[in-house]
C-alpha cells in the first residue's frame, strides 16, 4: 500500500512539475520577444525546450523530428505572432493583451491539446498546425522568395499529413503525406501571387491570411474523404457532402465577398 501511494504521489508530482514547466516555456517566450523584439532568441528558446528530440542515437533524429514536427509548427507560428503582435503600432497596454491572450492559446495546445493521443486529438493538432503554420508563414513571409514559401508550405503539409495517419493503420504513409505536401505547397504557390489578408477586430496590424482558412477548408474535406474510404473501403457521399458543402460555401463568401482590396491585399 505505501509503495502504491509513493507512486501516486510521485505521478501526480510529475503532472504538476510538467504542467509547470510549459507554463514557464509560453510565459518566458512572452518575455523574451518583449524585452529583445527579435525573432531568433525566441526560436532558440523553442528549439532548446525540444532538447529530447535529440537526447537518442543519431539514427533517430529523423524519426524524432518528423514526429515533434506539429508540435515544432505549432510553438514557431506562436511566436511569430508574438513578434507580430510586439511590433504593432498600438499603445502598449493593447499590445500586451494580445500577447497575453497568444499566450493562453500557447499554453492550451502545451497542456490540453498537445499531450492526447486519441484520434479526434490527434487530428486537432494537425488541423491547428495546418492553420497556424500557414496563417503564420504568410504573415511575415509574403515577399520572401516564392520557392522558399512553396517549400515551407510543403512541409507543413506534409507533417500535419503525416501525424494524422500515424494514427491509421495505413501502409502509404510517406507517399500520402507527400502527396498531400504537394497539394497544400500548390495552393501556397498560387496564394503567394495574390495574397488576401483580413484585418482582425482586436489589433489592426495583425491580418489573418485568407490562404490559411481556405487550406484548413481543403484539410477538412480531405481528412474526412480519407477517413471514409478507410473505415468503408470507398468514399461514402453521405460522409462528404456536409464537409463539401460547408468548404464550397465558406471558400465562395470568401472569394466573392471578401476579396476586395479594402480588406487588406498583401
Amino acid at each position: 500500500m505505501d509503495f502504491l501511494k509513493n507512486a501516486k504521489r510521485r505521478s501526480v508530482m510529475s503532472e504538476v512539475i510538467y504542467m509547470a514547466l510549459n507554463i514557464a516555456l509560453a510565459v518566458a517566450l512572452l518575455f523574451v520577444v518583449r524585452s529583445t523584439g527579435s525573432l531568433l532568441p525566441a526560436l532558440a528558446l523553442v528549439l532548446l525546450s525540444k532538447w529530447r528530440v535529440l537526447a537518442v542515437r543519431p539514427r533517430y533524429w529523423f524519426v524524432n523530428i518528423q514526429a515533434n514536427m506539429v508540435d515544432f509548427i505549432v510553438s514557431i507560428s506562436l511566436v511569430i505572432f508574438l513578434l507580430t503582435a510586439n511590433s504593432a503600432n498600438i499603445d502598449d497596454g493593447q499590445k500586451l493583451l494580445v500577447q497575453v491572450i497568444i499566450t493562453l492559446v500557447h499554453v492550451i495546445w502545451l497542456l490540453f491539446i498537445k499531450p492526447r493521443s486519441k484520434r479526434a486529438f490527434i487530428v486537432t493538432q494537425s488541423a491547428v498546425a495546418l492553420f497556424l503554420g500557414v496563417a503564420a508563414t504568410y504573415t511575415v513571409a509574403f515577399d520572401w522568395p516564392d520557392i522558399l514559401i512553396v517549400a515551407i508550405m510543403w512541409v507543413v503539409g506534409y507533417s500535419t499529413a503525416r501525424h494524422i495517419l500515424t494514427n491509421y493503420d495505413e501502409s502509404h504513409i510517406i507517399f500520402l503525406s507527400i502527396v498531400w505536401g504537394l497539394v497544400i505547397a500548390e495552393i501556397g504557390w498560387l496564394a503567394y501571387h495574390w495574397t488576401i489578408a483580413y484585418r482582425l477586430p482586436i489589433i489592426q496590424n495583425i491580418l489573418l491570411p485568407q490562404v490559411a482558412i481556405i487550406v484548413m477548408c481543403v484539410g477538412f474535406i480531405a481528412y474526412k474523404a480519407y477517413d471514409s474510404y478507410f473505415h468503408n473501403q470507398k468514399i461514402r457521399t453521405n460522409d462528404i457532402i456536409l464537409p463539401l458543402l460547408f468548404t464550397v460555401s465558406v471558400i465562395a463568401v470568401l472569394v466573392l465577398a471578401f476579396n476586395s482590396v479594402s480588406t487588406g491585399v498583401v
